[in-house]
C-alpha cells in the first residue's frame, strides 16, 4: 500500500507516459526500505520529471533546470542523515552536464534516477542528447547531426560508484531503485521511458522495443568495483577533524575617532588598468578604520584588462541595508569609458555634490560642484589617477580625510608599494 504518494496530488501524465510507472516504482521502493518520510527529500528539475516533488510526502526542493544535484548536494552536507534523491529528464541531464560529471567525482551518498524518455517532452519535443539519431523530433534535422550520449558509460568514467540503466516497464523497477538507493556514495539509476505526449507521435516506441534497446547498450554493473571509495561526505568531514589550524579572521580596528560623520556614497568611474577596484577597497578600509559601516560594489567587463571599470562606495555610521548608490556625495570622473557607463546619474547630482574631473573626460550636464584636474601636468601616471584621487577627497575632506586614507593604505598595501602611494597622496598635498 502506497505511504509515500500524496493522496491530494496524485501523478497527472499523459495517459501512457511512462513517468507514472517511475513515480509509483519509487513509491514502493520508499516503502519498501522502510524510509522515515521526515528524513527523505526529493528534489527535483525542470519539464515532467520536475512534478515528482509534488508527488510525495516527503521533504521536496523544485530547483531551475539541471542544477538539482547542486541543491541535493547542499542538503547532504547540511544533514548525512537525510535521504536525498534527485529526479531529473535528459533535457536537464545536458543543460546540469557538468554538475551530473562533478557527482560522480564526487561520490556523496545522493541517488539520481534520470527518467530518459529521448526528448524535452514539455516544451515541444526538441531533441536531447538522448535522442536517437534516426528519430523525428521538434528540431528538424538537428539531431541527425550528432550521436546520442550514454550517460551510464560517461558516469562510470567520471567516477560514479553505482550506475544502473533499466526500462520503466521493468518488473523489478522498485527493486533495482531500491539497491541505488541502498549504495552508500553517488548511484545513478537511467531508467528509459516513453513520451507519448511528443515522442511517439513521429517515433514508434514501445516496451519490447525499450527492452532492445537496453541489450544494445553496454551493460551497467550497478556497483563499479574499479571506482569504489569512500564516501565524499564521510571523508570531508574525516578530513575537516583532522584540521586543526586556522586561517585567522581578518579584522580591521577602529583607529580613528571622528565628531559627526555623515551617511556618504562615493562613485569611482574609470577604465581597466587604472586599479579603480583597488581605490574603491581603500575608501572602503578607510571608512572601517573610522569604526563606520562600508559597502563595495565593483563594476568591469569579464575580459578585466580592457573596457569601464566602476566601484561604487557606501561608508555609513548606520547599518547598510541597502549597497545601491542613491545620492552620491564623490563622483571621480576619469576616464570617458566610466563616465559612459553610469552617465545616469551626472542629472541627479546635488549642487553640494563633489565631481572631480580628469581635464580631458567629458561628462555630462550636472549641478555638482566640478572640480577639474589635469594629473599629466602633476606628472602622474594614468594607472596612478584614482590612488590620486583619493588624495583630492582627503585633501578637501570629502568622504574621507588624510589620516583615514594613510590608515587604508598601511592596511592594504605593503610597505613599498605603501610608500609609493604616499608619494603621489604628498603631490596631490603639495599641488
Amino acid at each position: 500500500m502506497s505511504r509515500f504518494l500524496n493522496k491530494n496530488r496524485p501523478p497527472v501524465y499523459c495517459p501512457g507516459c511512462t513517468h507514472e510507472k517511475i513515480t509509483k516504482g519509487l513509491d514502493k521502493a520508499l516503502t519498501d526500505l522502510n524510509l522515515p518520510a521526515n528524513q527523505t527529500v526529493i528534489v527535483s528539475d525542470i519539464g515532467c520529471s520536475g512534478l515528482f516533488d509534488t508527488f510525495f510526502n516527503t521533504h521536496a526542493l523544485h530547483g531551475i533546470h539541471g542544477r538539482a544535484l547542486t541543491y541535493a548536494t547542499g542538503l547532504k552536507l547540511a544533514d548525512p542523515d537525510l535521504n536525498v534523491i534527485v529526479t531529473m529528464g535528459d533535457g536537464g541531464l545536458i543543460i546540469g552536464g557538468t554538475h551530473v560529471l562533478a557527482a560522480c567525482r564526487r561520490n556523496l551518498d545522493l541517488t539520481l534516477i534520470i527518467l530518459n524518455n529521448f526528448n524535452f517532452g514539455m516544451t515541444g519535443g526538441q531533441y536531447s542528447v538522448t535522442t536517437p539519431t534516426e528519430a523525428v523530433v521538434g528540431s528538424e534535422f538537428l539531431n541527425q547531426a550528432e550521436i546520442p550520449l550514454d550517460i551510464c558509460t560517461i558516469a562510470q568514467s567520471a567516477g560514479a560508484t553505482y550506475v544502473d540503466r533499466c526500462s520503466g516497464y521493468d518488473a523489478d523497477l522498485s527493486g533495482k531503485i531500491c539497491k541505488a538507493i541502498e549504495h552508500h556514495g553517488f548511484s545513478i539509476i537511467e531508467t528509459l521511458g516513453i513520451c507519448t505526449g511528443r515522442y511517439t507521435k513521429k517515433n514508434p516506441l514501445t516496451p519490447a522495443s525499450l527492452d532492445q534497446m537496453i541489450k544494445e547498450f553496454p551493460e551497467p554493473s550497478g556497483r563499479i568495483e574499479k571506482n569504489q571509495r569512500p564516501e565524499y561526505g564521510d571523508r570531508y568531514r574525516e578530513l575537516a577533524k583532522e584540521k586543526t589550524i586556522f586561517p585567522e579572521a581578518a579584522t580591521i580596528e577602529k583607529k580613528i575617532h571622528l565628531g559627526n560623520y555623515q551617511h556618504q556614497e562615493v562613485v569611482i568611474l574609470g577604465s581597466a588598468g587604472m586599479r579603480i577596484v583597488t581605490a574603491g577597497d581603500i575608501v572602503g578600509h578607510a571608512g572601517l578604520c573610522a569604526g563606520m559601516n562600508v559597502s563595495i560594489k565593483n563594476d568591469h567587463n569579464v575580459t578585466v584588462l580592457r573596457g569601464p571599470s566602476v566601484s561604487e562606495i557606501i561608508i555609513s555610521p548606520d547599518k547598510i541595508d541597502y549597497p545601491g548608490i542613491e545620492s552620491p556625495c564623490v563622483v571621480l570622473a576619469l576616464s570617458d569609458e566610466g563616465v559612459q557607463r553610469r552617465n545616469k546619474i551626472f542629472a541627479s547630482l546635488k549642487p553640494d555634490t563633489f565631481v572631480l574631473k580628469e581635464k580631458k573626460v567629458s561628462i555630462p550636464q550636472t549641478h555638482g560642484e566640478i572640480v577639474e584636474i589635469d594629473f599629466r601636468k602633476l606628472k602622474i601616471k594614468k594607472q596612478d589617477w584614482a590612488i590620486a584621487s583619493l588624495g583630492v577627497m582627503a585633501k578637501k575632506e570629502k568622504a574621507v580625510n588624510k589620516e583615514m586614507l594613510i590608515h587604508a593604505l598601511k592596511f592594504c598595501f605593503n610597505k613599498n608599494r605603501y610608500l609609493t602611494a604616499m608619494e603621489t597622496i604628498e603631490k596631490i598635498f603639495n599641488a
